[in-house]
Parts: structure tokens; C-alpha cells; sequence
């Protein structure tokens, strides 16, 4: 566990590189080392550059090849439909994430979509990896940008 903190850890160092982004960072690691690193561009980019993406997409490119055999990624928040889909379609081992989205998780939490025997492709899922921290790190981020109510 204490790698999977360390691997965590840089992903929420990510996640904090742009404070216009809602702070999600993501880090893929292979043979022990981060090969890739992403945090969301979506509001500067394009709605699909989620970290996951972004992380996996670059991944890609280091290793020279669109499957990710041998190689887990660590991200801070459950990655929602897009993203689950893409972790199958990379051929991932594993994700690794902090905290769970209740609303649009889909690696265990609204559904487990790339556990799903439909498809070719399982990746194992696992969450709660120093949750607290980033949920907290999302929680501060939104609070920070919702009016407060009017007395």
C-alpha cells in the first residue's frame, strides 16, 4: 500500500497544477516508474481532457504501442464513463484511484464498466487510495468557487 500512496501522491501533485481546472491528476506507471503524467485540461483544452486521458494518451506515445500491458494507472478521482471505456480500450492492467464520484463513477461506484463480462478487456479496479486527501483537494477547489448563501 505504501506504493500505491507514493504513486498517489504525485498524482495529486498534478491534480494541483492548474487552479482553473477542477484538480484531477493522473500518473501511469510501468515496471515501477511513472512513465506519464497528466492533470484535466478540459476547460483549456477540449471537454475530453480528462487527466485519465491525457495520462493514458501519453503513455502511449512513451511506450510506442495503444495497449498499456503491464502498466497501472493512478488517478485521484474515479474515473467517470469516458474514461473507464478507455481504460478497457487501452488494455490497462489496473486503476488505482482516491476518491469515489457517487455521481458518475464507473469503477465500482455508479457502475463497474470495465468489469463488465460483455466486454473483451477487464481492468482491475481498486479505490479509496488516500481518499480523504482528495476529496478534500476537490471539496476546497468547489467550495472556493460556489457562492456562499445570502442571510
Amino acid at each position: 500500500m505504501l506504493q500505491a500512496e507514493a504513486f498517489m501522491k504525485e498524482a495529486l501533485r498534478e491534480a494541483e497544477r492548474d487552479e482553473n481546472e477542477v484538480p484531477v491528476g493522473a500518473v501511469v506507471v510501468c515496471g515501477g516508474e511513472i512513465i506519464a503524467r497528466a492533470h484535466n485540461e478540459r476547460e483549456s483544452a477540449h471537454p475530453f481532457a480528462h487527466a485519465e486521458m491525457l495520462a493514458m494518451e501519453r503513455a502511449c506515445q512513451v511506450l510506442g504501442n495503444r495497449r498499456l500491458h503491464g502498466c497501472t494507472l493512478y488517478v485521484t478521482l474515479e474515473p467517470c464513463p469516458m474514461c473507464a471505456g478507455a481504460l478497457m480500450m487501452a488494455e490497462i492492467d489496473a486503476c488505482v484511484f482516491g476518491a469515489y464520484d457517487p455521481r458518475q463513477g464507473c469503477c465500482g461506484s455508479v457502475y463497474t464498466l470495465p468489469q463488465d463480462p460483455a466486454f473483451f478487456h477487464r481492468v482491475r479496479c481498486a479505490g479509496g487510495v488516500m481518499e480523504n486527501e482528495c476529496r478534500s483537494l476537490l471539496r476546497r477547489f468547489f467550495t472556493d468557487r460556489r457562492p456562499s448563501p445570502t442571510v
